[in-house]
Parts: C-alpha cells; sequence; structure tokens
C-alpha cells in the first residue's frame, strides 16, 4: 500500500465538508427530506412489530377475532402505504437540491476556469477541464442524490430498527448489534484500499476525454496522416487502464460488501436462533423471533447499503479534489487602477521573458510607441514577436522590466481597463457557432447600427447582406462556412465596433488572399488615426506605410527605423525583403 495513503484518507474530511456545505442553500428542501425519511423509517419498521404482536397475541393462542385481524391488516397497510409516500417525496426533494447544487458548482469551476492565467492553458489539456466541469460535478450531483440521501435513510431505518429490537428483547438486540463494529472495520479498510484506485479511474476517464477531445478537433489531420490506427490504439489502450481499474474496484466491492456482510448477518442469525432454543419455555415469543429474523435481514441492507456508498462517496471526494484544485489555482492577476487608457501610448522597458525559465524568449526589449501611431513588430519564427503581444496584452508576468501604458505599469491596471483599452486579432480567430451579430458583439450591449458600421468598415458588410437573414445568419461550427480572410475580416469587426486605444494585429495577413488583404489595409486606413497600432507581419508588403519597423532576432531588437530608413540600411530587413521580393516573382512565373 502507498505510504500516503493514510494521509490522503485524512484529507478526505476537509474535501468531503466542503462539498456539502455547497447544500446549505438547500437547508430547508434537505432538513424535510430527512424528516420524511425518518418518518418513513418509523412507518416501516412499525410493520414487523404489528405481524410480532399478531403472532404471539392471536396465532399462539389460537384466537383471532375478525376486527382485530382485519384492523391491524389496514393498520399494516396504510403504514407500507405511508412509508412508500414518504419515500416518493423525500427523493423529489433530495434530487431537486441536487441539481442546484451541481449548477452552482458547474457556474464556480467554469468561473474559475476562465479567471485562469493563459500560461495553464498552455501546459493543461481541454479534455481535463471539460471532465472537470462536466463528468467530475455529475459524480459529485450522486454525493446528493444516492450517498447523503441513502446515508439519512440507513440512519433512519436502523435507529428505528434498535428501538424497536431493545423494545421486544434486550438480550437478544444485544446480539444483533455486534455487527455495527464488524462494518466499522470494514469500511476503514474498504476506504484506505479504494482511494488510491478511485483516483486513478477519475483520471483515466478525463484522459479518454481528452483524447476525443483531441481526435475529434484535429480529425482532419488525422485523416489526412492516416493516423486514425494510432490514435485508436492509443484511445484503446487507455481504455483498457481504465477498465483495469474499474474491475479492481469492482473485485474490492465484491470482496468487502456485499457477501462478507451477508456472512456476518447468517452468523448473527445463528446466534439468535441458539439464544431462542436454549431460552426458558415461553420467555422469547415465537412472533419476537420473526421480528428479529425480519429486522436482521432489513438491517443487513442498510448496513450494505452504507458501505457501498463509500465508493460513491469516494468518486465524489476525488472528483472534488480535481475541481477544487482548479478553483483555488492561482487566477490571473490585475491591478486596481479603474481609469479608462486615454492615449494608447507604450513604453516597453528592459522587458525579459521566458516561459520555463530556462530559455529566454526576450531580452533587455527597450522600445517607446507614440500614441496613434502605427508600429510594425518583424522578424523570423521563434524572434519573439507574438510573445511581446501576448505580454502587451497582460496575459503573461514578466520576467524582468515593465511595460507601461499611457505612463502607468500594465499590472497595475485593472481587468475592465485593460481588455477595453487594447484588443488583438490573431492570426486563427475563433468563431462562435451563432449569429453574425453575436460573433461581433461578443456579449456586449452593442446596437445593430454600431456592428454594421464595424462590418462596413472591416469590408464584411457586403458577404453579410447576402445571406439569408444578414446580421441574423448563424455561422458554421468554427465558422466552417467561412474563409480564412473571412473569419480574419470578422475578428476585425469585433475590435473596431468599440475601437480601443491600442490595436494589435497578430499575423492577420498571414494566411489571406491578396483581396482580403487590401480588405484590411482599408480597414486599418479607416482607423490609424484613432488608435496605436500594433501590427505584427510576416508579409512585408502590408507595412510599408507604418512609422516605426522593430525588427526582432532571438528575442533581441536588431534593426527600428521606417520601411526606406531599413532598406538603405541593408541589414536584416532588407534582406527579409528581397526573399519576398524573390518568391512573389517566382510566383507570379510560375
Amino acid at each position: 500500500m502507498n505510504p500516503k495513503t493514510p494521509q490522503k484518507f485524512q484529507q478526505l474530511w476537509p474535501t468531503l465538508k466542503r462539498l456539502l456545505t455547497y447544500g446549505l442553500p438547500y437547508r430547508k428542501p434537505l432538513t424535510i427530506a430527512a424528516l420524511l425519511l425518518w418518518l418513513a423509517a418509523a412507518a416501516e419498521v412499525c410493520g414487523p412489530v404489528i405481524i410480532s404482536y399478531f403472532i404471539d397475541t392471536m396465532v399462539a393462542k389460537n384466537t383471532m377475532p375478525m376486527e382485530k385481524v382485519i384492523g391491524l391488516g389496514v393498520v399494516f397497510l396504510l403504514l407500507q402505504i405511508l412509508a412508500a409516500t414518504l419515500r416518493y417525496n423525500q427523493a423529489l426533494l433530495f434530487n431537486s437540491a441536487a441539481v442546484g447544487v451541481v449548477q452552482t458548482i458547474r457556474s464556480d469551476v467554469m468561473d474559475a476556469a476562465l479567471k485562469q492565467p493563459i500560461s495553464v492553458f498552455d501546459t493543461q489539456p481541454v479534455g481535463q477541464l471539460i471532465s472537470k466541469v462536466t463528468n467530475d460535478t455529475e459524480v459529485i450531483k450522486d454525493l446528493y442524490v444516492t450517498v447523503v440521501a441513502t446515508v439519512l435513510r440507513s440512519a433512519a431505518l436502523v435507529s428505528a430498527m434498535l428501538i424497536a429490537m431493545f423494545s421486544l428483547n434486550w438480550r437478544m438486540a444485544l446480539i444483533a448489534i455486534t455487527i455495527f463494529p464488524v462494518v466499522a472495520v470494514l469500511m476503514t479498510i474498504y476506504q484506505r484500499i479504494s482511494t488510491p484506485i478511485i483516483r486513478q479511474v477519475r483520471s483515466l476517464l478525463a484522459d479518454i476525454n481528452n483524447g476525443f477531445n483531441e481526435a475529434i478537433s484535429g480529425m482532419s489531420v488525422l485523416q489526412q496522416f492516416r493516423q486514425q490506427a494510432r490514435f485508436g490504439q492509443r484511445l484503446s489502450a487507455t481504455n483498457l487502464a481504465h477498465y483495469h481499474m474499474r474491475i479492481k474496484t469492482l473485485r474490492l466491492e465484491s470482496l468487502l460488501l456485499r457477501p462478507l456482510l451477508s456472512l456476518i448477518s447468517a452468523l448473527i442469525l445463528s446466534g439468535l436462533l441458539v439464544l431462542f432454543g436454549f431460552s426458558p419455555q415461553g420467555s422469547i415469543g415465537v412472533g419476537v423471533l420473526y421480528a428479529f429474523i425480519n429486522y436482521l435481514s432489513r438491517l443487513n441492507e442498510p448496513l450494505i447499503e452504507l458501505t457501498s456508498q463509500q465508493s460513491m462517496m469516494q468518486q465524489a471526494v476525488v472528483a472534488g479534489e480535481r475541481i477544487f484544485e482548479l478553483m483555488d489555482g492561482v487566477q490571473q492577476e490585475y491591478g486596481a487602477d479603474t481609469r479608462p487608457l486615454s492615449s494608447g501610448k507604450i513604453d516597453i522597458c528592459d522587458v525579459s521573458f521566458s516561459y520555463n525559465r530556462s530559455k529566454p524568449v526576450l531580452q533587455d526589449i527597450n522600445l517607446s510607441i507614440p500614441s496613434r501611431s502605427f508600429v510594425a513588430l518583424v522578424g523570423h519564427t521563434g524572434s519573439g514577436k507574438s510573445t511581446l503581444a501576448n505580454l502587451l496584452m497582460g496575459y503573461y508576468p514578466l520576467s524582468r522590466g515593465e511595460i507601461y501604458l499611457d505612463d502607468r505599469p500594465l499590472n497595475s491596471l485593472s481587468h475592465e481597463t485593460l481588455r477595453s483599452g487594447i484588443a488583438m486579432v490573431q492570426q486563427d480567430p475563433v468563431v462562435l457557432a451563432d449569429t453574425v451579430y453575436a460573433n461581433v458583439a461578443l456579449g456586449r450591449d452593442i446596437s445593430d447600427q454600431r456592428v454594421t458600421e464595424a462590418l462596413r468598415i472591416s469590408q464584411l458588410d457586403t458577404l453579410v447582406n447576402l445571406m439569408p437573414k444578414g446580421m441574423e445568419s448563424i455561422l458554421g461550427e468554427q465558422g466552417n462556412n467561412l474563409s480564412v480572410g473571412q473569419k480574419q475580416l470578422l475578428a476585425l469587426a469585433r475590435v473596431l465596433v468599440q475601437t480601443p486605444e491600442i490595436l494589435i494585429l497578430d499575423e492577420a495577413t498571414a494566411n489571406i488572399d491578396s483581396g482580403t488583404e487590401q480588405a484590411i489595409h482599408r480597414a486599418l486606413s479607416a482607423i490609424r488615426h484613432k488608435t496605436t497600432l500594433v501590427v505584427i507581419a510576416h508579409r512585408l508588403s502590408t507595412i510599408v506605410d507604418a512609422d516605426q519597423i522593430v525588427v526582432l532576432n532571438r528575442g533581441q531588437i536588431v534593426e527600428r527605423g521606417t520601411h526606406q530608413q531599413l532598406l538603405a540600411a541593408k541589414g536584416r530587413y532588407y534582406q527579409m525583403h528581397q526573399l519576398q521580393l524573390a518568391a512573389t516573382e517566382l510566383e507570379y512565373q510560375s
């Protein structure tokens, strides 16, 4: 056994307690449900008492007045109906509370996921997050629907039966209760052994979800490179590992739960029969013996249920640990300065940055960008252009140095100030499976007129007008009914609908045709003097009008100046420009 298992066992209660606190807003329905459980248990336990009375006072004495027999039968039937009705209502109350709890937890988990630093999404698979939001919260629902309800129902039933047994015959009751310490030992053993196994089950299930997510998202690549078999084998291996872990839990339940408890109950029943056989004649009635046999069989079931719920409770606790790990993780930090940006001035002072602290991506970057100017960042792949853009967006903390926006440190700005004052159009924009309007507005309170104007500036108005429902037309999943260039223009419209003080284009013209490139040029010309433009360019033809071109190489600024100045210097920028001219000429000749 893992030496850390006892320590992990001690950590179960804080997680379980935290999960149960989500039920506090539903105290009233849960309290009523618990009361109904106790009433149902009392009604259910009274049944054997009535039958015991019937056997000892009527059958044994061979006197059965019709009125009493009918009365006892009616009372017995009414008690069973009452117990069933009470259980039905308590089940409704528990389930409604459980659904409310799961909704709250899912909202909290999703809120925590949205507040995670961008660096978390660089390393954590999407399937893991999806599993936490869906599968793990569903397991927690079972904690309320099944585990809590079963524990309360079993506790109520066991308590009522103990009261009935001691009132009938205390000696036989003492023999019957010897089952409790045995069950406590079995539950402790089961919990310690099963906890690490169930953790592996939940982790493997998350891996399965992640594998499916990767396969579905990258289906075109899988088919293109004929990787279906390899991905299938990998998913099969993960599924097989999950299967073996589940078999381990089933074997453990089969050994420690029902069969063993049934054996113990049989031994206790033998003890009751021995006591009945050696007791003086008439001291223990046949009806009392029947009642004890009935109670023992019923006592066995709730104890088995309590022990079997260990597995579900363990899964809920492990799921809770995974969820709370996300909720308690480091969140994206922002400052407290809520003043909006007013000029879009940028100052980058001695900035250095690395993702893994071993290999620097940017080194000693110093750059001043005046308000309402047009600055271009160029360089070969891996030179640090996109990283610098991400730092301007506040996605990552700086390793060294400082970035100032409007002469204020970037890390001092609030979330609202940063996101409303600076925006980015990325190379591969996300398109929602929603209307054109929803994709441009993105939940913001924006009028149709402003959306229409943004579509006009971004050169998309003609396309949208040709759609069946205009701005209310539904775009396909990930915008599959739009071209790459149209997606870029749509992403541009999103930021132009509320023009920010600083606009960053990260390789926005890298994979588009010349017509779309011209459309983006016209859109940028329309807003050039309304915002500070920072353009990361692959095609140098798109930045010839820039006020300043900054050339990066291996994380350092190696050249800066206007297009003409850099060409005249005949340095790295000149070489890049000549290579692109040659490539364009070859493409034209072909």
